[in-house]
Parts: structure tokens; sequence; C-alpha cells
């Protein structure tokens, strides 16, 4: 169960003290630390950017490892030393708060992500996906599992929305991630697939369909501060990092949608 508003602004308050100062105006130093983070899959081209401007700002260094939210919380469980969990939904960040894996109250949504149908054929896929709605016209459609990856949990909702899931689900080819998914569709060996659309943002090439976002449950993706990040000023410095206006910059260049902040930084 979350804290209230006014109690997570205070942890917010206290991670500045912890801190020492507010992360805008830590300055790298000879203490600066190295921690682990569990990112989901979608979240790669961001999650490498911000940990670059995180580290240019604080001197901390964050090593991401990518994964489905299913997986990478499954390795949580069964002791992975990640301090932070950055994933591709609520459910899991909540679970893991309800059992004791994270911080209590530590848990906000740190990015807002969405869908398109693409293809590396650049005339393929309309602006309005009416391929989908031609079975005949393609062979494979790719999506991430839908059980581990919540974007594939999202392909199907729209292929549900449009009443064209059971003529396709023979054509269906399912990544362990978005990330496996976007090569299946990138390298040709499935025409085209359901993708983040921070995957193909900044793609000239290809062909896509923003999948409209009523089409499916909103991707409100959360994060949250593992217990093993609790002691370390690091951990706690990123958590604070992911909710200013530096990053909120970021995800609005990779298509990320998020909401109002948590942490009352400076800038």
């Amino acid at each position: 169960m979350r804290l209230p508003l006014h109690l997570q602004k205070g942890f917010a308050a206290a991670f500045s003290l912890l801190c020492g100062v507010s992360w805008a105006v830590m300055t790298p130093s000879a203490q600066a630390e190295t921690i682990n983070i569990a990112v989901a899959a979608n979240f790669t081209a961001a999650a490498k950017d911000i940990a670059a401007h995180f580290e240019t700002e604080t001197g901390h260094k964050a090593l991401l490892s990518f994964g489905s939210t299913g997986k990478l919380y499954a390795q949580i469980v069964y002791g992975a030393p990640f301090q932070l969990f950055l994933a591709a939904d609520r459910v899991r960040p909540e679970k893991a708060e309800t059992e004791g894996w994270a911080v209590p109250g530590t848990r906000f949504t740190y990015a807002i992500g969405k869908i398109v149908l693409y293809s590396a054929d650049p005339t393929l896929v309309d602006d309005r996906g009416a391929i989908l709605k031609e079975p005949e016209a393609f062979t494979k459609l790719a999506l991430a599992n839908p059980k581990t990856a919540p974007y594939g949990m999202a392909a199907f909702e729209t292929m549900e929305k449009l009443g064209v899931y059971q003529d396709l689900k023979s054509k269906l080819v399912r990544g362990d991630n978005i990330a496996q998914t976007y090569q299946f569709v990138a390298t040709r060996n499935a025409p085209l697939g359901f993708i983040a659309l921070s995957q193909v943002i900044q793609q000239t090439e290809g062909s896509q369909w923003r999948v409209p976002e009523h089409f499916y449950t909103p991707l409100k993706q959360d994060a949250v501060l593992l217990k093993p990040g609790a002691e370390s000023t690091a951990a706690q410095a990123f958590w604070t990092f992911l909710q200013t206006k530096q990053t909120h910059e970021i995800l609005e260049k990779y298509g990320y949608g998020f909401e109002k902040s948590l942490a009352t930084p400076s800038q």
C-alpha cells in the first residue's frame, strides 16, 4: 500500500538530507558509488541516456541490466543485487513493496509508454494499421510475450480491440522481451510487429502506426527503490534524478509521457 502523498514528499526530502544536498548541486566526488539497476527492456535507450547524464551530474555510475519485467522481478526475488527496479508496469513494483523486497513509499510512475505497429518495409504499414485486417498480406506478426512483458499485453489488447486476434494468432511470434521483438522486425525475420515507440521514434526508415492509447491499458511504468538500495546514497540520488526536469526532457525525446514528480529538487 502506498504512503500518503505528504509522507512520500517527506521521504523525498529525507533523501536530500541523506545525500547532504539535492542532486541539482551534487558534483562528482571521490566517494562515487556504482549501483545496479534492473530496467525493463523497452526503456533501454532512454535509461542509457539518463544514466550518462546522472554520472556526469553526480559522479555515481549506474550499471543497467535489461530484460522483461517478469523475468527481472523473478531475479529480484531470487536475490539479484539490484538497488533499483524500473519496471514496464505497476504490478511488479507494487508486489516488491508488499512482499518486502522494496522500500515502502518509494514507488512512483517514472514513465508512460506507448506502442507502435512497425515494419522495416516502408510501404507495409499505413497510418491506420489497416494491414492487421489483411492477414493474407504477411506471414508473421511479432510481439513481446504478454505473460512477462506489459508491452506484449498491450499488443494483445490492441488486437482484441480491433477484433483481429483470432485471425492473427497463428501468425504470432513472441519475443522474450520488447528488445528481442524489435530485433525480429528490424532484421525482417518478422515483416511487422508491435514494439515500443521509444525504439523507433528517432528513425526515418520503415513504416509505422502509432496505436491510439485508448486501445490498451495505459503503460504506466513504476520505479521502486529496492531494499539493497536503502543505505546507498547513489541509489537514492538516482531515484530522485528520475523525477527531475532533466530526466523529463529525456523522456519526451524518446516518446514517453510522465506524471507529476514526488520529489521536489531545485531543477
